[in-house]
């Protein structure tokens, strides 16, 4: 929930993009006013509304151990556990045990007993070997799958079965674990997804991780999982920066680009920067972007001295996404690039004509010495 600084700085960047021309906010406020005003600072900074998540940021999600639910299809390439015991052709007396029954049959009739993995091809059957064949299983559940291996196994040869009497079927999965489980780091894409693998891909843009983690939920959930363990985090803030701008003092502008992550002051930023340059001056302000569609700056004035040599925490403001941390040049040192800038080329215009002037002098002198017939 927006705390009362925050609800105070919205009012105040909407107060100031609200007045007629292009206003400023804390620029022209006495040093002393300001103190009293609920801009975020260091000793009094705010939390963020909730993040958002935006291109090029990389998420971190994870999930639990994906459950296969029970009552899946089955699918081809799947590993089944199958037991059968207690297989006795039906023309053997009735009245005999089935065990007694199979072992006093001749070797060349016993049916043996199962116990062990079978893969579901990719025509979908489920080869039990030549004694007991192939049954149809994809696509079936579980107990559905018993069910028709028991019906094969009982159905007379007739019929396409194998015409056991009483057998016990047991089936069950040989994984119980799902396709994939999510993990890792997933970058936003320019198109505001990210991809989850064989689950496909969903659109983050613009939401907040409580909405994306419910999103991931809802996928795991439609596959089979009923309660799936999702995490999802941050873990590298791309999208939220700030700029430090340094004035070269007539010689282009250094701008240095800062991950923000929601804690920064204007002297963490420069520091981040290597402090000021030789050319800077102690005029600094942060610029705020303005709402979209006005012309008016929001300027908050930084007294740097203040900062650093006196501790006052006064206008080392906490940052918010896009700040501009604008260093101003010397002006004496701006003012003499400036001059030099101008009389540099000046003056090698005023180089090469002497340098051609010597040479013309130098070329007459040598040819007059060789009119006269002098040497040396």
């Amino acid at each position: 929930m927006p705390t009362r600084s925050t609800i105070a700085l919205i009012l105040l960047i909407t107060v100031s993009s609200s007045l007629p021309g292009c206003a400023t906010t804390a620029l022209e406020m006495e040093y002393g006013a300001l103190a009293a005003t609920d801009i975020p600072r260091e000793l009094d900074k705010v939390s963020f509304p909730s993040y958002r998540v935006e291109p090029p940021d990389i998420l971190l999600i994870e999930s639990g151990q994906t459950v296969r639910a029970r009552n899946k299809p089955l699918e081809r390439g799947e590993q089944l556990i199958v037991q059968i015991e207690n297989g006795v052709p039906l023309e053997v007396d009735p009245d005999i045990p089935p065990l007694q029954a199979q072992a006093e049959m001749p070797l060349q009739v016993q049916f043996r007993v199962i116990n062990g993995p079978f893969v579901i091809g990719t025509d979908g059957m489920l080869d039990l070997g030549p004694v007991y064949g192939a049954i149809q299983v994809e696509g079936l559940s579980l107990s559905q799958a018993r069910e028709a291996i028991f019906k094969h196994l009982t159905s007379p040869q007739s019929q396409g079965g194998v015409g056991l009497r009483e057998p016990r079927v047991a089936v069950q999965l040989a994984a119980v674990v799902g396709e994939q489980p999510i993990a890792g780091e997933h970058l936003v894409r320019p198109d505001g997804t990210v991809s989850l693998g064989v689950y496909g891909s969903i659109y983050v843009a613009g939401r907040t991780l409580d909405e994306i983690r419910h999103e991931v939920i809802g996928i795991l959930r439609a596959e089979g999982n009923p309660n799936p363990k999702v995490n999802v985090d941050v873990l590298a803030y791309n999208s939220k920066v700030i700029y430090v701008i340094q004035d070269g003092g007539g010689f282009g502008e250094e701008v240095a680009r800062l991950a923000w992550t929601g804690n920064e002051t204007v002297l963490d930023a420069i520091a981040q920067v290597q402090g000021l340059s030789q050319v800077s001056s102690k005029k600094i302000w942060v610029a705020r972007p303005a709402p979209s569609g006005t012309d008016c700056a929001q300027i908050l004035d930084v007294h740097w001295k203040a900062i650093t040599a006196e501790g006052i925490t006064t206008t080392n403001y906490q940052l918010a996404p896009g700040d501009r941390i604008y260093v101003n040049a010397d002006h004496l040192i701006a003012f003499d690039n400036t001059i030099s800038k101008l009389l540099n080329p000046v003056e090698r215009i005023l180089g090469f004509t002497l340098l051609g002037s010597g040479v013309v002098q130098n070329f007459r002198f040598w040819t007059q010495q060789g009119t006269r017939g002098g040497g040396f």
